[in-house]
């Protein structure tokens, strides 16, 4: 009697935690999304309905991926090609709208007062979760919120001033005269030539980056910038794994390569930041980007006293020099060859900032200041600094006529 009551008590609870996992699994994929969509459709929000699990995302990959099998002309609205998916719904639903990552709902805004709200309210409207495999490629400031974000915001700070970014030219000067003096090798004895230059500018930010991030051992900075290559190719394939719970345990070797590339890149820093400890107990001064990160937070440290927290733990410090790396790489890549790419468009451009790049620098060395001075360049940089040093230095350094720029 005592052990058919217990078989009895054991199916019962099975029966439980299936009926439980049924009800949580149909809550979280079509019961909440279903409610979600209900109540943005109340707020005047449109967007293509909820299906089951996948969302928009199958149709996101079938345009993306249809999109990058034509080609484009240089004068064509590119937008469509970049982001497909997206520019339809702006076209179907307005600039306000809705769509599905998976279970999860995203709104597309552009209306300049919600867009100051929200930025306001960042202690509601906060950054979206990252699974632990994304968070393997992407971590740092980019994903902190509150106290955490401004400790961090601090202590990185110092190591994008003005004064430190001028320490770090000549770096960027070498890795760019490599480049060119390849460049220049490959059409001397024509004279002239057809280069693919993409490739080149992708080792070149990477090698600007490992130079000024690591200084001396911008070798080993290079071994890092390779791993993580691989590690957000690996991690943007397993981008289901952010929407679906589970779905990253199906590829078991995606996730192991993906945690063997974070270890090895781990080990590397820390005998780097090892490497950099020294130098500091040694009063040596570092001007690349891991020794001013290192500074400042030790002095900010020092600052706090015995405080709990007051600057970044070693962890911290790694995850900011590999973010730098993730963000700034492919960024400071795609800049530099549209900037190309637009002054081979517009021969006029090229020419005159040539002119302008002579008459202010003659035959110095590019420095920060000349930023200032050089206006015809600046527009086509833009905002973005780091880039723009690069842009110049490239600018500053092809002055013969055979190593144009042409359309």
């Amino acid at each position: 009697m005592v052990e058919v009551n217990t078989h009895v008590v054991m199916v019962s609870i099975g029966v439980v935690i299936l009926i439980t996992w049924a009800w949580k699994f149909l809550n979280d994929f079509w019961f909440k999304p279903k409610k979600l969509e209900t109540f943005m459709r109340s707020q005047g929000f449109k967007g293509n309905p909820y299906r089951f699990l996948r969302g928009d995302f199958i149709e996101m990959i079938r345009m993306t991926q249809q999109a990058q099998s034509k080609p484009i002309k240089l004068d064509d609205y590119v937008v469509p090609s970049i982001a497909p998916f997206h520019y339809k719904m702006v076209q179907k639903y307005g600039k306000n709208c809705f769509f599905w990552y998976g279970p999860k709902l995203h709104l597309n805004i552009t209306d300049p007062d919600m867009i100051k709200e929200i930025m306001h309210k960042h202690n509601i409207f906060q950054r979206p979760a990252l699974s632990s495999l994304s968070k393997l490629t992407i971590n740092g400031l980019v994903i902190k919120e509150g106290d955490e974000w401004m400790k961090h915001r601090k202590i990185i700070n110092p190591a994008f001033g003005a004064e430190k970014l001028k320490n770090m030219i000549p770096l960027m000067y070498v890795s760019c005269l490599e480049v060119v003096k390849k460049w220049e090798e490959l059409i001397q004895e024509e004279g002239f030539g057809e280069i693919d230059v993409w490739p080149d500018i992708e080792k070149l930010t990477a090698d600007v980056i490992s130079r000024t991030t690591f200084g001396s051992s911008y070798e080993e900075g290079k071994r890092i910038f390779q791993l993580q290559k691989e590690q957000f190719v690996l991690t943007h394939q397993s981008l289901w794994s952010n929407y679906i719970k589970g779905w990253r345990f199906l590829a078991p070797k995606m996730n192991k390569r993906l945690k063997e590339i974070s270890r090895e890149t781990d080990a590397i820093m820390r005998d780097l930041m090892l490497s950099r400890e020294k130098r500091m107990e040694n009063k040596e001064k570092c001007e690349d980007m891991l020794g001013i990160l290192m500074e400042s937070n030790l002095q900010e440290i020092q600052k706090n006293g015995d405080d709990v927290g007051s600057g970044l733990s070693s962890e911290d410090v790694m995850k900011e020099c590999k973010l730098f790396y993730f963000a700034g790489q492919e960024t400071t890549s795609n800049l530099i060859s549209w900037t190309m790419i637009m002054l081979g468009l517009h021969l006029d451009w090229q020419e005159r900032a040539r002119e302008e790049i002579t008459q202010v620098l003659g035959d110095n060395q590019p420095n920060l200041d000349a930023l200032n001075h050089l206006k015809i360049v600046t527009c086509f940089v833009g905002f973005f600094i780091f880039a723009g040093l690069t842009s110049l230095l490239l600018l500053r350094i092809i002055t013969c006529d055979y190593v144009g720029f042409c359309s």
